[in-house]
């Protein structure tokens, strides 16, 4: 995301989509109430009869309060609806409108307060990319190819292998080694790659290895060991010690840290709490240290109405001078954390004994 103008004073921040995973960005930075203002595509109708008229598509600048959000990362399309405030003289005022914010879209947001979550996101977003990192985990019959996301991970691809049993592993599972290596070849030249993780259970990346003759593949490949091959082994690898390094950038490794955290202090029954009732009375307290809330907790709330009380507690945190971070659901850690209702607080002090 490149930040084009930006006068937190007066609340307004002007910015450029530049990837897909800026719209997940600002699915968690705009918000209700809010105002967004930029060049958008508004249907008219020309004349007068419903009959008779007809109906044209024209680029119009416009200003709308939001009154709704909705991101969906299957499609890539974020749309914010709300009321028109301020545009041409044919679009009556208090009208609705939906900005679809895709790559390229210039919009400018205006907030009456930017909280410092807020501020950190698009500060995260417009700083340089994180590492680009490809997981492959792959035994005797398949492989997996994952991509890391902002917003979780893509599973690119699937590959069944033919291969002999493990005493003929060698010559039996060349064949799919290969394409297991022709397959990283292609996503190296695609998405520019920085790491590839290669895990495997047993010792199926331990041959891996032995057939690797491309050299620059192999400065990039760290490798791990997981206790199986499927989709869940995804989650799995993010946590282990061994990709640390080459995830020490992603955010979603730090998520998944700061979720174990929160579960350890509740097992402790020390310093952590979930529930939004609960959270809401620590917050006031200024005892929140660390909170942690789902973006699909918070799209819950926007859809029941009941937006406001997340957004007074994560306001109260900040005044106290907490930490608020939020958490993706698409990953092992998030799912976790929507389990406990999608809000958790690690406090500064216990508050019950």
């Amino acid at each position: 995301m490149k930040i084009i103008h930006s006068d937190i004073k007066r609340g307004e921040v002007k910015v450029k989509v530049e990837n897909l995973d800026d719209l997940w960005y600002l699915s968690t930075i705009i918000e209700e109430k809010d105002i967004l203002q930029g060049q958008t595509v508004r249907k008219i109708k020309l004349g007068e009869s419903d009959q008779a008229a007809k109906v044209i598509k024209k680029t119009v600048f416009l200003k709308i309060r939001i009154e709704k959000v909705e991101f969906s990362k299957y499609t890539n399309t974020l749309r914010a609806s709300g009321t028109v405030i301020e545009g041409p003289e044919d679009i009556p005022r208090g009208s609705y409108h939906t900005f679809a914010i895709e790559e390229g879209t210039i919009i400018t947001i205006i907030k009456g307060h930017w909280l410092n979550y807020q501020l950190d996101k698009l500060r995260e977003a417009a700083e340089s990319q994180a590492s680009k990192v490809l997981i492959c985990i792959f035994d005797r019959e398949e492989a997996y190819f994952a991509l890391m996301k902002r917003y979780g991970y893509e599973l690119l691809s699937h590959l069944r292998g033919t291969v002999e049993k493990k005493a003929e592993k060698v010559s039996g599972t060349r064949n799919f080694y290969e394409e297991i290596i022709t397959m990283l070849q292609e996503y190296v030249k695609k998405y520019a790659l920085d790491h590839i993780i290669v895990a495997s259970p047993a010792f199926w990346k331990d041959e891996f290895v032995k057939n690797l003759k491309d050299e620059e593949l192999k400065k990039k490949i760290v490798l791990a060991t997981s206790s199986s091959c499927d989709t869940a082994a995804i989650n799995e690898i993010i946590r282990r010690k061994e990709v640390e390094q080459a995830l020490k950038q992603d955010r979603i490794a730090q998520e998944m840290k700061l979720v174990e955290q929160l579960l350890t202090e509740i097992a402790k029954n020390n310093l952590g709490a979930y529930g939004m009732k609960n959270i809401e009375e620590k917050a006031a307290m200024g005892a929140v240290n660390i909170l942690l809330v789902t973006d699909s907790c918070i799209q819950k709330m926007r859809e029941a109405n009941e937006y406001s009380m997340v957004e007074k507690i994560m306001r109260a945190v900040e005044n106290s001078r907490g930490e608020v971070h939020l958490i993706t659901a698409e990953h092992e850690g998030g799912r976790k954390l929507d389990g406990l209702g999608g809000i958790g607080a690690i406090l500064k002090y216990k508050t019950e004994y």
